[in-house]
């Protein structure tokens, strides 16, 4: 892998800014031509960086003061957030100092600011949040995450493409198979966005491997290898399966803990559970882009610790690797040159 430059908003997140300095060092283990730029108040990330060597040496710190906080407005963080680390560091990308950029900040803040700064890729109407999520089988892509709350057909039609290209890179697959979120699988169900985009699916001449609706419960199951949804929908659903994960794991330790049977049956089996929850560990899967727009921004959890903020700077990593972008308008562009003939 050649050499390349991430840009990190090291003061965003709830457990920033000493899970992204962790997390970047973590990284350099497996990558060790990837270098950073750091943005945020050298005086808290100074002391921190030096008790990191190895990222030290493959790192700058570019001082700023100013945060946006969690809780702030998109529109306010516009107006008042020009020289904050989040900012700065999307500006790095934009100058093409930085290939991608990675922060756990105010995820409305990033989308407005990015989206501004960066502007969306040609033809490409609306940017969408793509993420990773565990199946039975094996990873799936799901999009839109949240960015847009209503979609009409072409940007469902959009979101597939885009998903392609994004499972293509990261899940190395050859041709993955994308599935529509609807209500059922029969061709009558859904509103008449979904049926469009379905329609729209199925007669595209690109070699997209759709196929066709999927329901909620084939997203666990693994059915596809890329879910396309609206925001609002994929938000819920993205919300569901974390508090349902997050269920099943409490039931497990309190039943664990009901009885001293159930402690010797913990003890039995715990390289099996262990297995498990490695599978469940939210944080193997943290990391999601804005797809679209003309640069690469990854979203981290806000809440993420050291190995999750890692799994997202892989994620900025593999897609700048990639060419995750010029993947995307070849993409799109070979779609428009067969739908034209």
């Amino acid at each position: 892998m050649t050499n390349l430059t991430i840009a990190l908003d090291a003061m965003g997140g709830d457990n920033a800014p000493l899970s992204v300095l962790e997390g970047a060092d973590l990284i350099l283990a497996t990558y060790p031509n990837v270098s950073f730029l750091i943005y945020g108040n050298e005086d808290i990330l100074l002391p921190m960086l030096n008790k990191l060597s190895r990222l030290k040496k493959s790192s700058k710190i570019i001082h700023t003061d100013k945060v946006i906080a969690a809780d702030e407005k998109p529109s306010s963080a516009l107006r008042k957030g020009k020289d904050s680390s989040m900012s700065l560091a999307i500006e790095a990308v934009k100058e093409k100092r930085a290939a991608a950029v990675v922060s756990a900040g105010n995820t409305g803040a990033l989308m407005v600011t990015a989206k501004l700064a960066l502007r969306t890729l040609p033809d490409i109407h609306r940017p969408a949040i793509a993420g990773l999520m565990p199946t039975i089988k094996n990873k799936v892509v799901m999009l839109d995450l949240g960015a847009n709350a209503e979609c009409t057909a072409e940007n469902l039609f959009q979101f597939a493409i885009m998903g392609d290209a994004f499972a293509k890179v990261i899940l190395d697959i050859e041709t993955p198979s994308i599935g529509l979120l609807n209500i059922g699988s029969e061709d009558v169900k859904g509103n008449d966005i979904v049926r469009l985009a379905s329609t729209m699916l199925r007669e595209c001449q690109y070699p997209l491997n759709f196929i066709g609706y999927i329901e909620g419960n084939d997203i666990a199951e693994g059915t596809c290898d890329v879910v396309v949804c609206d925001g609002f929908s994929g938000n819920i659903a993205l919300k569901t399966i974390e508090g349902t994960a997050k269920f099943c794991k409490e039931v497990m330790r309190s039943a664990y803990n009901s009885s001293i049977i159930a402690k010797i049956g913990y003890l039995l089996s715990s390289c099996a559970i262990k297995k498990a929850t490695q599978k469940l560990d939210h944080r193997n899967y943290n990391g999601a882009m804005f797809l679209g727009l003309n640069g690469i921004v990854v979203k981290s959890h806000g809440s993420a610790d050291a190995l999750g903020f890692a799994n997202a700077i892989k994620i900025a990593v593999e897609l700048a690797a990639h060419d995750i972008n010029e993947r995307i308008i070849k993409e799109l562009e070979s779609s428009q040159k067969l739908a034209a003939e």
